[in-house]
């Protein structure tokens, strides 16, 4: 393992030093090493090509015809993060925004990766760049550093992941430019055209937005000692705070840095780590800043929880009313219940936008890397936050 990461951080260094975009030739990523061979064998995923959308009549013209900015007006923004453990989950993802987008043209993508993820960032970015060659992206590195000091226990460990909390540094990881994204989880497919989730209007001091269950139980969410402390409970006093899920949010990135919003998080996430006031890794943070303070979107936005709960994953159906995006939220993922042959009945809707095509073992000197080249019409860079 030492030896791949070794590999992958080279590979990190010979990409960052150019700053022109690149284009990759590859649809397989190195998972992880097999062996300690001189052959370095490793497993590779692999993905199919998925096919190319074009924007319909009335779209804006984005970019002049060779390069598409992150800063152009015209574009809907989305964040997501990128990982080896979800990446199927973000291909499904993506691959389902693009299909049903009015302007697939005007959609650009920015990809959170961990800094020591087995698969480097450098190979993700390929890997995305040769499943979807049309599409602008960006990568962002997040060091995990950034937030592993802050993160407390939880009652899955996947929920203890730095890269759940990377949604809290949007502000200052995307670009100044960016002043609003689309926030979407690694497990979710959208069913309607994204540009309508995008123009939703924030009402006055609101900088999120997201659709809100008030008739959850909202005192869940935290400890009996949060509630019994006076001066902690009274955050709440003077809001009328409802449930919401932070895998789809639409969030005004100017106010949030003005607001400086990442450091008040931050505030409560330290606290947790003194007293224990919460059991749900990274959302309950965002309850206490923003809950009573956010703007309703419609239900159909966030068919929440299809992935069942956080122990055992049972199969969950639908909300009641129409839907627009699929949320497979909880520990039951579609793509590892399809494998094992142990599928929920609405795991078979997401499996129409599963471009996973298997796994195969090679040794590292077969590997085709790709090439570095200009592209068109499409961006891949590196940022590195911190």
């Amino acid at each position: 393992m030492c030896r791949f990461l070794f590999v992958g951080a080279v590979l990190f260094f010979v990409v960052s030093s150019f700053s022109a975009p690149f284009c990759f030739g590859i649809r397989s990523i190195p998972a992880t090493e097999i062996n300690g061979s001189d052959g370095f064998e490793m497993g590779v995923f692999r993905f199919a090509e998925a096919p190319e959308y074009r924007n319909g009549v009335g779209c804006p013209i984005s970019g002049n015809g060779q390069f598409v900015s992150s800063c152009d007006p015209s574009l809907v923004h989305i964040a997501m993060t990128l990982d080896s453990e979800y990446l199927r989950g973000s291909m499904a993802a993506v691959h389902s925004v693009l299909k049903h987008a009015s302007c697939p043209e005007n959609v650009f993508f920015h990809f959170i990766a961990a800094e020591f993820d087995p698969a480097s960032p450098r190979v993700l970015s390929q890997l995305v760049r040769s499943t979807f060659p049309s599409l602008s992206f960006k990568v962002y590195i997040f060091r995990e550093d950034t937030v592993i000091n802050l993160i407390s226990s939880s009652i899955r460990q996947a929920l203890e992941n730095p890269l759940n909390y990377a949604r809290n540094y949007l502000g200052d990881i995307l670009d100044n430019c960016v002043d609003r994204v689309i926030y979407l989880d690694s497990d979710i497919v959208v069913v309607d055209d994204i540009h309508k989730l995008w123009n939703t209007t924030l009402v006055g001091s609101k900088l999120i937005g997201a659709p809100e269950y008030c008739h959850a139980n909202f005192t869940k969410y935290f400890t009996d000692g949060f509630w019994s402390d006076p001066l902690l409970s009274r955050v709440f006093s003077a809001r009328n705070p409802c449930y919401f899920n932070t895998g789809v949010m639409v969030m005004d990135l100017v106010k949030w840095r003005e607001g400086n919003y990442r450091r008040r998080i931050e505030n409560w996430m330290e606290l947790q780590r003194k007293r224990r006031i919460y059991e749900l890794g990274s959302l309950p943070p965002f309850l206490l800043v923003f809950a009573g303070n956010v703007e309703g979107i419609d239900h159909r936005w966030n068919q929440h929880g299809l992935g069942g709960d956080n122990v055992r994953g049972s199969c969950r159906s639908l909300h009641p009313g129409p839907v627009s995006l699929l949320h497979w939220s909880g520990k039951g993922k579609p793509w590892v219940r399809l494998d094992a042959k142990k599928p929920c009945p609405l795991d078979h809707l997401w499996q129409p936008y599963d471009l996973y095509k298997g796994y195969e073992n090679i040794k590292m000197k077969d590997l085709n890397l790709g090439y570095l080249s200009s592209s068109q019409s499409t961006v891949m860079g590196y940022s590195s936050y911190l």
